[in-house]
């Protein structure tokens, strides 16, 4: 598909992709959602807890946090509120560890978990009461979002219309460095602080399993995923880990269609986070690369953001008029 121009523009004095990234989620008052939790059995006996919003629609869209989120992130809140007044059921899914309670297995999650997504998906189609769904990833659940369609590709249900991802690190290896850079280390100390956090609390229920030492002085995300994502995923190594995860060498195996909205100001993202080659030569993949929005924000001084539109509009194109 040939790129979209984006409709999209900053606010005046929020054109910043440091203030776009840290303005909505320190001071964005976005309405609680009446979540109903179930917990769903993975097939290697742990759990994913899924939040419902469901008010008897035959439609529904699956909502897939970022990295250290859950499903009470303002985006998610925001998104889940605009998708329902369009019309949809919602579903957000917590990955492994992020709804409040450790997971069972020693494994966590990670940015290629899409396995996971897969089992929140069959989870919903296996209650037959959506004739249509919908996938919309931020960050780390768009690239979850990406990689699990690519990987698919025909074979995906044909109940799933469409998708969208905001804010995705295709390119695992080049948005690991650039958040390495010191201009972004307020969001890599937020990032460390959670998850040393989380590997001494699945030390405490797999005693001698998790090596803890030099835990504390781990400052970036090769330290991190070479030490426990890696080898507790299957991977050689962190280099192994982004190259086999990063979802934008599935992106041309894509065959549902799907909008990647990726800020041109991101401070996340460097590299192949910006596929313009596998956009350009896809029938699916439509790539939006606003000037400003930051890593998932796209500020608007309303209720609803500009991101919230901007996929209820796409998913709309996809499956039935709304």
């Amino acid at each position: 598909m040939p790129l979209i121009e984006s409709t999209y523009r900053a606010p005046f004095g929020l054109a910043s992709g440091h203030l776009q990234s840290i303005w909505p989620a320190v001071f964005r008052p976005v309405p609680a959602v009446p979540w109903e939790r179930e917990r769903i059995t993975t097939p290697d006996d742990d759990f994913i807890d899924v939040d419902g919003w469901a008010s008897r629609r035959d439609r529904v869209v699956i909502l897939s946090h970022g990295l250290e989120g859950n499903a009470n992130q303002p985006y998610i809140r925001g998104m889940a509120h605009a998708c329902h007044r369009a019309g949809w059921d919602v579903v957000a899914w917590n990955c492994r560890g992020c709804s409040g309670e450790a997971n069972r297995q020693l494994r966590f999650y990670h940015s290629g978990s899409s396995d996971d997504l897969g089992t929140v998906i069959d989870h919903v189609l296996s209650s037959e009461r959506w004739a249509e769904v919908a996938l919309v990833g931020f960050s780390l659940g768009g690239n979850q979002t990406l990689k699990y369609l690519g990987e698919k590709s025909v074979e995906v249900d044909p109940r799933i219309v469409g998708a969208v991802a905001f804010s995705v690190p295709c390119d695992l290896a080049a948005s690991s460095v650039r958040l390495g850079e010191w201009q972004n280390r307020i969001y890599m100390a937020r990032f460390m602080k959670t998850l040393r956090e989380k590997v001494r609390r699945k030390e405490r229920l797999f005693p001698g399993q998790l090596p803890l030492d030099g835990l504390d002085r781990m400052r970036t995300f090769r330290e991190f995923d070479d030490r426990y994502t890696a080898p507790l995923h299957g991977f050689a190594d962190a280099a192994d880990y982004w190259a086999r995860c990063g979802s934008g060498r599935f992106l041309a195996d894509i065959r549902v269609p799907s909008l990647l909205v990726n800020a041109t100001d991101d401070p996340f993202l460097a590299g192949r986070c910006f596929p313009r080659e596998e956009a350009a030569a896809s029938a699916w993949l439509h790539l939006e690369m606003p000037r400003h929005g930051g890593h998932v924000g796209f500020i608007r001084r309303a209720a609803t953001y500009w991101s919230e539109t901007r996929a209820v509009e796409f998913l709309s194109s996809c499956g039935r008029q709304t």
